[in-house]
């Protein structure tokens, strides 16, 4: 089973908390603090694997959680950072972030990689909150929390030539003549439901990639029969075969065909129609096809190649192949996210526009609500079991301006506040 499009959920390791420790020596002061620095939660990477050529092995697994980080321990001994979790997935995926439909990365060489979320940083032991004004200090920190999202990938086959047209006009035929792959093919519409890849050899030291890809009708760019299922692995190919039935069984006519695939190309994505388009006659075998041929050519526009081709007696290809050899030694690659990809790497970068750090509101019993990433990320590295760290956390929200706030929004003494699932009384002075 071909598998090109899976929903998976990933969360990145949470930091290892810092620790709280003391060192028993003579001539240090109070025992002297030791507790030691969390470890790094791991980072959730994809990397490109060119053994893979699905994305079956999601349909299966489609939660990857990533290893926290250790705890700090005593002597100063910071916690192991964790390893970091790899996901294989096959050359020419695409990951989307599923909330805000940004492209995370596109992924199309062997050994790529890229860091889809970051591990959360280790919290810091006690050692490193010694001042002189607090020699020993009961204070540390909890891990940092990693995030977590959910992401689509779609798998856009990687091939220098696709190959376009109506069901049954002769693409697989085609493809299993020219290469040694061996589709599916029989005399119904919609033979091939999945794209098959072919290595056509041209001469000594010159080959490409071939995909016949599945045939396409018209309303496919809004998902008409097999729809966007076959234009996704388009997007990627230099060069473009347009395989027109010239034989007449089926009843249409060629010059139709090849306007209302051409549309559906441009509907689907203007760019498509940018890379070298040349047209193969096939079926030239059959009775009345020079006809049809010529009555096309008639209609087509004057520097349209036109490969007259059958690939039941494998006449015409060779001038074929050698022409679109041609045609992808001199044709660049369409970078799908252009705007964005890094031309080296072509992995992409998102950043998130800088969010309020907190917010109020007013619950229906007028218990206050403070929400926001940055303090709900504070307060969930604070150890809340000491004073010391509930002290450092009130002066955090101090400096952050949420005592202000709360004042503003009509804060009285003795009001409930809530963060999370912690609840406390507003207190002045």
């Amino acid at each position: 089973m071909f598998v090109d499009r899976v929903k998976v959920y990933l969360k990145a390791g949470d930091g290892g908390d810092g620790m709280v420790a003391f060192r028993r020596e003579k001539y240090v002061p109070d025992g002297g603090p030791a507790g030691g620095d969390g470890g790094r939660g791991a980072d959730v990477v994809f990397e490109v694997d060119e053994g893979l050529r699905t994305l079956m092995d999601f349909r299966y697994k489609k939660h990857f959680k990533a290893k926290p980080g250790e705890h700090g321990r005593p002597k100063n001994q910071h916690g192991r950072g964790a390893d970091d979790l790899i996901i294989k997935v096959p050359p020419g995926t695409i990951v989307t972030d599923d909330e805000t439909g940004q492209a995370l990365a596109d992924l199309v060489e062997h050994g790529q990689r890229a860091v889809i979320i970051k591990g959360g940083r280790g919290g810091r032991g006690n050692s490193r909150f010694a001042s002189p004004s607090n020699p020993a200090p009961e204070l540390s920190e909890k891990g940092e929390p990693a995030g977590d999202r959910n992401v689509t990938l779609e798998l856009k086959v990687l091939a220098d030539v696709g190959l376009v047209g109506f069901p049954s006009v002769g693409k697989s035929t085609i493809l299993s003549v020219v290469s040694s792959a061996r589709p599916k093919i029989a005399d119904y519409p919609f033979t091939t439901l999945k794209p098959n890849l072919g290595v056509v050899n041209v001469k000594e030291g010159v080959s490409f990639v071939m995909a016949d890809l599945p045939g396409l009708i018209e309303g496919a760019h809004e998902g008409v029969g097999l729809g966007h299922q076959f234009l996704r692995h388009i997007e990627r190919t230099r060069v473009i075969v347009h395989v027109l039935d010239m034989s007449g069984i089926e009843d249409r006519d060629p010059y139709d065909d090849y306007l209302k695939i051409n549309e559906e190309l441009k509907q689907y994505n203007m760019r498509l129609l940018e890379r070298p388009q040349v047209v193969v006659a096939n079926k030239m075998d059959m009775p009345e096809a020079q006809e049809r041929l010529d009555a096309f050519l008639e209609k087509a526009p004057k520097d349209l190649q036109v490969f007259p081709v059958s690939a039941l007696t494998k006449s015409g290809l060779t001038n074929l192949l050698r022409t679109v050899a041609e045609l992808i030694d001199t044709t660049p690659e369409f970078p799908l996210y252009e705007d964005h990809v890094d031309k080296e790497q072509r992995v992409l970068y998102s950043f998130d526009k800088e969010k309020q750090a907190f917010e109020i509101t007013i619950d229906e019993d007028g218990t206050f609500i403070i929400s926001g990433k940055e303090i709900e990320r504070r307060f969930k590295m604070t150890d809340m079991m000491r004073d010391e760290s509930i002290k450092k956390f009130s002066r955090q929200m101090r400096h952050m301006g949420i005592d202000s706030a709360l004042r503003e929004k009509g804060a009285k003494h003795g009001d409930i506040v809530k963060l999370l699932d912690f609840e406390f009384e507003f207190m002045e002075g």
